[in-house]
């Protein structure tokens, strides 16, 4: 793929989502992106068509982190396949993992030894709760690490319900794409320095920054800020309401001075302005309730769409649907933000979310599909020299797959 990483070789050694999720950004930006995956069953991702409903024919998961890349099959535990390994690191310009540093030293691919052998090699690791501390070599999946121990799920939380559910690798995702901005940031400096460095982040970190807003306002005010109650919100410009069907939408009416009078004018309550118990932010606040439930009644009386022309007649009133997957995909500012990307599929291609950036020098085009188990297993062997005899010798030894 054509993009401002063209050239960039990277070496990932990535498994499940938060380091694969790095390197399809990477990829997705240009970058040549040489998967290295155990000869077994490679990437555990890969079991995702099982886990998620029995024998499927695809692998949406899998192919939406690894496409654009290429795949070798290496048991990294015998030294010639080691020795395979490192002789693509030493030739990379970006070494990509998520896997435990304990098993990594044990390898010899901890950055210490890596940097030895290539000083010019941006290593980036991601973890579960950074690489200091009492749990660095703590598995850390996304829910654990960056869902439920950062905060997110019980900020999220009303009491008395239940904790939500994440939704599959949201953390992952996020984390992936910091990585690559990190990644990107050390290959820059390169420019500067000619010498690469370690590039770290963890799923932890992204936790806690995605929640940033409450803890810079905890740890500046000593106060932790409430769990949200549509009911009672301070600010009733900023809430969620229901058409007469049930719909839900969301009113984003964050300056008060400048959003509460096209609010009063769009649910016919010119007067609410002269209001006493609503003339400013601080009395709009102190009868919360009472001012939200005479706009549930009010919005409970027509269609979204009614209120859709209505609310789009006001040029400072900011408002949004409360849209399901499927209506998200038909919105047509989807596909006009760039938000979905083709993907070969055998003759044809198939659609899939895009990495959330674009550059104007990359237009956009077909990414090549994620790649099967070792598909370039013997490309990328002969590409370092190995002779057809030679590879069959490795194969025949279980080096390679």
């Amino acid at each position: 793929m054509a993009g401002p990483m063209t050239g960039v070789k990277v070496v990932e050694l990535g498994v499940w989502i938060a380091g694969p999720a790095a390197g399809c950004v990477l990829a997705d930006w240009g970058a040549e992106v040489l998967k290295i995956e155990p000869t077994s069953v490679g990437d555990p991702a890969r079991l995702f068509s099982r886990m998620l409903g029995g024998d499927l024919p695809f692998n949406p998961p899998f192919e939406m982190d690894n496409r654009g890349k290429r795949s070798i099959a290496v048991d990294l535990g015998h030294p010639e396949g080691l020795a395979i390994a490192l002789e693509l690191i030493d030739a990379a310009d970006v070494f990509l993992t998520n896997v435990r540093m304990a098993g990594l030293e044990r390898l010899g691919l901890d950055y210490a030894s890596l940097q030895r052998r290539n000083p010019r090699l941006v290593y980036a690791a991601i973890s579960g709760y950074g690489f200091e501390g009492p749990d660095a070599e703590r598995a850390g999946y996304d829910i654990a690490a960056y869902w439920a121990r950062s905060g997110i799920a019980h900020s999220l939380t009303n009491p008395g319900a239940d904790p939500p559910f994440q939704r599959g690798g949201m953390g992952d995702h996020s984390v992936g794409a910091t990585c690559a901005g990190a990644v990107s940031a050390a290959l820059y400096a390169r420019e500067k320095t000619g010498e690469g460095q370690l590039v770290t982040t963890s799923l932890l970190r992204q936790g806690l920054y995605t929640l940033s807003f409450d803890f810079a306002f905890m740890l500046r005010f000593g106060a932790t800020m409430g769990i949200a109650d549509r009911r009672e919100m301070m600010n009733p410009c900023i809430n969620s309401y229901r058409d007469r069907e049930g719909r839900w939408f969301w009113i984003v009416g964050l300056e008060g001075e400048r959003h509460w009078p096209p609010l009063c004018r769009a649910v016919g309550r010119p007067e609410w302005r002269q209001d006493p118990r609503f003339v400013d932010a601080a009395q709009r606040a102190a009868n919360a309730a009472e001012l939200i439930a005479m706009l549930d009644a009010i919005f409970a009386t027509r269609t979204l769409a009614e209120w859709s022309e209505i609310f789009d007649a006001e040029e400072d009133f900011f408002w949004a649907p409360v849209q399901s997957l499927d209506e998200a995909l038909a919105d047509p500012q989807t596909t006009a933000s760039g938000g979905l990307v083709e993907v070969l599929d055998g003759e044809g291609t198939s659609m899939f979310p895009a990495t959330p950036a674009d550059f104007g020098s990359a237009p956009a085009a077909p990414r090549p599909a994620a790649p099967l188990h070792g598909e370039h297993t013997d490309a990328v062997l002969a590409e370092l020299g190995r002779s057809a005899g030679v590879i069959d010798q490795l194969r025949a030894k279980g080096v390679v797959l």
